[in-house]
């Protein structure tokens, strides 16, 4: 079925507006700034937003905590009704802290090969972790299966649209960094990309308050699913995603993230792993962070990207690797 744009209240300005104030400080009003070397590299100007100094060292947190915040005011999780998702790592984090929070067990489902580091931190909130299946998919399927068995509420990444509202109040703090001056409104923003919330919420709230912004949503070679499905114009599922960074490493599309980003996403850029890994290695080294695969993905669409639009809005989303403990 072909997708259909959709205007979810949750992404409206209004909307994205309230939910900044309603999700958790740790998560909130993270660094933004231009970074000098990194545009002087790239030859235009590079603002940087940096998402892992937080509890969960990624951007997760906020759209987790509007959608377990939600979920919970609703009743349809609470004390005696978990909360069930599948994660490469950073979503299940999220979830969990915000599920510790609001006194709601959480179920965490995961493939037998994940980030070992993640799944220590997603136990350490308190959430049950199960490993199920040779990658993200599979575990998400099982999760799927044990909520339907259960009665529990299974959090699908990508299809609540409280999660993408929860990316976009990053992009609502960048462009309020413009409007008081400290950096200038992007003319692009790199995203990575994976099952969608990101881009979904940063293509809502920049098309409001900065509608001539390009946003180019940044894929692995190694994990294409979402850029085929994009050309296609419907899902189209991949036999496998490779990646080594599996943040972004989708092989089912969430029909629900591809219909919303209908209208937010101008461009694809497919990125290889040689590319991931050097931006990896670049990026950590110019901001003294240590950057996680997935993040690396903004900083390598922009050196793989032809076009030069203007000041360039590149997202660390997170610092979560398998070798810091």
């Amino acid at each position: 079925m072909p997708f259909r744009a959709r205007r979810d209240p949750e992404l409206e300005p209004d909307a994205i507006r309230a939910a900044y104030h309603r999700i958790h400080p740790a998560f909130r009003d993270s660094p933004q700034f231009v970074h000098e070397g990194l545009g002087a590299r790239a030859g235009s100007v590079v603002v940087l937003k940096v998402e892992s100094i937080n509890p969960i060292r990624a951007f997760k947190g906020r759209g987790t905590w509007l959608v377990v915040e939600g979920l919970a005011g609703e009743g349809r999780i609470g004390p005696r009704r978990p909360a069930v998702a599948a994660s490469t790592g950073n979503f299940g984090q999220g979830l969990a802290y915000a599920a510790r929070a609001h006194q709601v067990p959480a179920v965490v489902f995961a493939d037998v090969s994940a980030n070992p580091m993640k799944l220590d931190r997603i136990r350490s909130f308190g959430a049950t972790v199960i490993q199920e299946g040779s990658d993200f998919d599979d575990a998400r399927a099982a999760a799927a299966t044990f909520a339907r068995d259960r009665g529990a509420e299974l959090i699908t990444d990508g299809q609540d649209p409280r999660i993408a509202a929860g990316a976009a109040t990053l992009a609502l703090e960048v462009t309020g960094a413009a409007a008081a001056g400290s950096v200038p409104l992007p003319a692009v923003a790199y995203v990575p990309l994976g099952n969608g919330a990101l881009i979904v919420g940063v293509g809502a709230w920049l098309r409001y308050a900065a509608p001539r912004c390009r946003i180019v949503g940044v894929v692995a070679d190694e994990a294409p699913s979402m850029a085929l499905s994009w050309a296609a114009g419907e899902a189209v599922e991949t036999p496998a995603a490779t990646t080594y960074a599996e943040g972004i490493a989708c092989r089912v599309p969430v029909p629900d993230a591809l219909d919303m980003m209908v209208g937010r996403v101008d461009d694809l850029l497919l990125v290889t792993e040689a590319q991931l890994r050097a931006a990896e290695a670049e990026l950590s080294h110019a901001t003294g962070i240590t950057v996680e695969g997935a993040a690396a993905a903004s900083w390598a669409g922009l050196l793989a990207d032809r076009r030069r639009d203007g000041p360039a809005l590149i997202i660390l989303t997170g610092s979560n690797t398998a070798s810091i403990a």
